[in-house]
């Protein structure tokens, strides 16, 4: 991957509606050259869809919570389920398998404290492999990007 490359990368996190005149122009390409890159990209895996975000709070998704889990035991069968679950629900924006004290830290989001209650309780509690878990409400958000520093 060269500096072409990497402008490509960041100018598409920025804005991957851009024509790919307007991608070769910004990043100083020709556009079958610009295009042939980007191909390229998408063949390496290094570029994903093209997709585009949502202001959460004006589509009911305005809580935002950090969720430990703790499970029962780690025993494949049960983290297999457990990621499944996980992959199947679509409150849940992102999870990670953790080191330390929890076994997983999840992102929910929900229209507000009592539906993000109804899920803990009757979802994610409910779930066998689920012991306990600790949730964190945002209060505000200082930054959110889903751009990489490439």
């Amino acid at each position: 991957m060269d500096e072409i490359d990497r402008r490509i990368l960041r100018e598409l996190q920025a804005d991957a509606a851009l024509s790919n005149a307007e991608l070769a122009e910004r990043v100083g390409s020709s556009a079958p050259s610009c295009w042939r890159r980007i191909r390229s990209l998408e063949a390496a895996g290094i570029l994903g869809p093209a997709v585009r975000l949502l202001d959460a709070a004006k589509v009911d998704c305005g809580v935002n919570v950090l969720c430990n889990i703790r499970m029962r035991d780690h025993a494949a069968e049960s983290t297999k389920a457990f990621e499944a679950f996980v992959l199947g629900r679509p409150e849940i924006m992102d999870c990670y398998s953790m080191s330390g004290d929890w076994d997983y830290l999840l992102r929910i989001v929900a229209p507000d404290v009592a539906g993000y209650e109804r899920f803990l309780m009757r979802v994610l509690l409910g779930h066998p492999s689920v012991a306990t878990a600790s949730s964190h409400f945002a209060l505000s958000q200082t930054k959110y990007s889903t751009q990489l520093p490439v």
